[in-house]
């Protein structure tokens, strides 16, 4: 068996900071260790899991609110559902994906123009994003 964590301990070995524990505590996505009178709580390998599940969550794009709903599910038995959840997610990256293609071609055809553009003239991405806005 491990030893219990100090809140300090399971932020540094999670990679994140102990404001960033108690803010998922408060967001009811980590338990909070009951406090033995006057001692302090501690924290075991369970806390760790979960905030790693956590960030691993939000390192995919999970936001908070779908990772308590993963969360919520993680017992194994809802396959079904944690798919849909996912696949979800999967739908909007790829649109996203196609809208920064869009936005990475549109740039480089407006640097195209930048790059040759000399003197007094007014440069082609400020006009295009003002006429964009006009």
């Amino acid at each position: 068996m491990t030893e219990p964590l100090t809140i300090g301990t399971l932020a540094k070995r999670a990679g994140v900071n102990v404001e960033t524990v108690r803010f998922y505590q408060r967001r009811r996505l980590l338990d909070e260790p009951d406090k033995p009178p006057g001692g302090i709580r501690r924290y075991t390998q369970t806390h760790a899991r979960r905030l790693r599940f956590i960030k691993e969550a939000q390192k995919l794009g999970f936001g908070l609110d779908e990772v308590a709903d993963l969360l919520a599910l993680e017992d194994g038995r809802q396959c079904r559902e944690v798919e849909e959840i996912a696949g979800h997610k999967l739908a909007i990256v790829r649109e996203r994906m196609v809208q920064l293609r869009k936005i990475e071609k549109l740039l480089a055809v407006l640097l195209g123009r930048c790059h040759g553009n000399r003197g007094k003239l007014q440069c082609p991405l400020i006009a295009s994003l003002e006429s964009a806005t006009a």
